[in-house]
């Protein structure tokens, strides 16, 4: 197994596989309405669909820099803002998602396994996590995504659901 395979294979287990670490960010969504995922269960902290809309803003900035675009922050922002919380908008949010995780897997089974430990195109920015090889990149959005769905699993129990 190549290593771009291995971490095609490490997203899917992160967003709807079976992940060793516990369960996948698709299997935590589950059963939420959009008043729970708009909630603030723990005050000062990001709602759910906050948490989901900044997880779908760096999927896609990830698979824009795949492309050799220069890093910056996401094109829909770091924390794009929630809105209406309707249960249509919600659905749509976890679409967005959905589109988002596939999109960054289709463009990572094109990208050439020589070019994982080269250099991203821009200058080391920690603050969006920038100057770093490709390889450092597709396993920093890996950890990112699980860090974030623990984050929503523990806003799921402060609902009590």
């Amino acid at each position: 197994m190549s290593e771009v395979s291995r971490i095609i294979d490490e997203l899917s287990r992160e967003h709807d596989g079976d992940p060793w670490h516990g369960s996948p960010l698709l299997h935590i969504l589950e059963g939420l309405s959009a008043s729970h995922a708009a909630a603030h269960p723990i005050a000062g902290a990001h709602s759910i669909w906050e948490i989901l809309l900044h997880v779908t803003a760096w999927k896609k900035e990830v698979r824009r820099r795949l492309a050799g675009a220069e890093a910056a922050l996401p094109q829909d922002g770091d924390w794009p803002p929630v809105g209406e919380a309707t249960e249509q908008r919600w659905r749509e949010a976890r679409v967005r998602l959905q589109e988002a995780h596939g999109g960054l897997t289709r463009a990572l089974r094109d990208f050439p396994e020589e070019k994982l430990l080269e250099p991203t195109n821009d200058k080391r920015d920690r603050s969006i996590g920038s100057g770093v090889s490709y390889y450092v990149l597709l396993h920093g959005i890996v950890q990112h995504d699980v860090y974030h769905a623990a984050q929503i699993a523990i806003l799921k129990k402060g609902l009590s659901l």
